[in-house]
């Protein structure tokens, strides 16, 4: 995901790439914590109407299945998901800032969640930077616990301790 590329080239003092449309707009982003994907798919999970196999393979009636869209609802400029990103890391990222290329990604997602939210009463709880802020927590915590891999990994030469909890003051 690109938060976690990001934070690892933040940290690392590499530049990150943001893109912009031809029209020079922001990409925006619909970001969804995984603790709220979660929920969702327990929730459609917990009532999926019985199976119409049959033993030898043949189906005796449609399959009961839906397929539901999961997601926050909120588009973010990606350059707002760094600031946030910098902030909680303590460090200020090299952006490199370059039009989109036309045959690429989207400039913009958006999730419809309309449908869970009706059927099982889906709604995102978790803000862009609540969970930006567990997954710096996380970040900074396992690469400080294995500050010889986390070095290997960030293409970092091999800090202590003391350096990896410099990243941010816990």
């Amino acid at each position: 995901m690109a938060y976690f590329s990001f934070a690892r080239s933040i940290v690392a003092g590499e530049p990150i790439t943001l893109f912009r449309t031809f029209d020079g707009a922001d990409t925006r982003r619909d970001f969804t914590y995984i603790d709220d994907v979660v929920r969702g798919c327990l929730g459609a999970l917990d009532t999926a109407g019985r199976s119409t196999s049959s033993k030898s393979g043949k189906k005796r009636g449609p399959t009961p299945l839906r397929v539901y869209n999961l997601g926050d609802t909120s588009p973010v400029p990606v350059t707002r998901m760094v600031t946030i990103l910098e902030m909680l890391l303590g460090k200020k990222a090299h952006k490199r800032v370059v039009t989109m290329p036309t045959n690429s990604d989207v400039p913009f997602t958006h999730a419809n969640v309309s449908h869970i939210a009706r059927d099982f009463g889906y709604h995102p709880a978790t803000s862009l930077e609540v969970g930006l802020r567990h997954f710096v927590d996380w970040f900074v915590r396992y690469y400080k616990d294995t500050a010889w891999y986390g070095s290997w990994l960030l293409g970092l030469p091999s800090p202590g301790l003391q350096e990896m909890a410099s990243m941010r003051a816990l």
